[in-house]
């Protein structure tokens, strides 16, 4: 189950959701520890603001500044159900506005592919060395494709 808490106001909650198990769907995890099935896994996509980003930016990665989206993987399993929790996805509703602003798309896109980009981090996928990142970049496009947002790309960091 995919959880989705409205921190800050969006439009319409089941876009994430469907971008959320797409990724699931279509995108190979990296590493080892996923041998469950990804369609039954659980978490959770939180929508807040800068103040909470920067707070747990600068708490978790030493970044004193607030960010788009952040993932917090947790791989751990519910000893009643068996179900595998991923982890959390936190993404600035205010940031993903003005981002979307400067690329001249909507705001629903942009959180669309911050979710995207935030599950495959969920998956394991990551972005600091160059073929790591050409591996992450590919599967993201893969999903945006097949939203049919192939056109929103991420803002290169």
């Amino acid at each position: 189950m995919i959880y989705i808490d409205l921190k800050q106001n969006f439009s319409d909650a089941a876009l994430l959701e469907h971008a959320a198990r797409l990724t699931l769907d279509i995108s190979t995890p990296v590493g080892s520890g996923f041998e469950f099935a990804l369609s039954s896994a659980d978490m959770t996509i939180v929508l807040t603001d800068d103040v909470q980003l920067h707070e747990l930016n600068r708490e978790y990665l030493g970044v004193d500044a607030p960010t788009d989206v952040l993932s917090f993987p947790s791989d751990e399993e519910d000893p009643e159900t068996g179900v595998v929790y991923l982890g959390d996805i936190l993404i600035s509703i205010p940031r993903a506005a003005q981002q979307a602003q400067a690329a001249g798309h909507s705001v629903e896109a942009e959180v669309q592919l911050l979710v995207v980009h935030g599950t495959l981090h969920l998956l394991g996928h990551d972005h600091a060395e160059a073929a790591e990142k050409t591996r992450m970049w590919q599967a993201q496009s893969e999903v945006m494709s097949s939203l049919g947002l192939s056109h929103i790309k991420v803002q290169d960091t």
